[in-house]
């Protein structure tokens, strides 16, 4: 990633950003002619309901760095619009940040994965510094 785009994605204007729109923004800054034809972000639904999000890591700063599996409540086995519970699971495998959450829940699993990627590059601008 150039120190261009990692600095935007780490400008303070960023965290007053949504996390929606910081997602569409650090994907654009993992594009670079090749990245995007083989890996990216993928959003799709649940049955149960709820949503999945897969972000592949693979060629970017965050391909190798450890992720602490993170778990909230119980996902519904039948879905019942007056017991919406909220709940996910995120987690990294085979390269990819992999998160599932009830309905409500997608905010969440983005903040999960921006958190993680905004310490990535704290840690990575200390080292820089020293």
């Amino acid at each position: 990633m150039s120190d261009t785009k990692e600095a935007a994605i780490r400008d303070g204007s960023e965290q007053q950003m949504d996390h929606l729109t910081w997602l569409t923004r650090w994907y654009a800054s993992q594009c670079n002619g090749s990245w995007e034809h083989q890996n990216g972000v993928k959003l799709d639904t649940l049955d149960n309901p709820g949503w999945i999000l897969t972000i592949n890591l693979e060629e970017t700063d965050l391909e190798n760095r450890q992720f602490e599996p993170q778990r909230n409540g119980t996902k519904s086995q039948a879905y019942d619009p007056t017991k919406v519970t909220s709940w996910w699971i995120c987690r990294v495998e085979k390269k990819k940040f992999i998160a599932a959450c009830g309905p409500s829940d997608l905010p969440e699993i983005v903040s999960i994965f921006r958190n993680w990627v905004d310490q990535a590059n704290r840690e990575k601008s200390t080292r820089d510094a020293d």
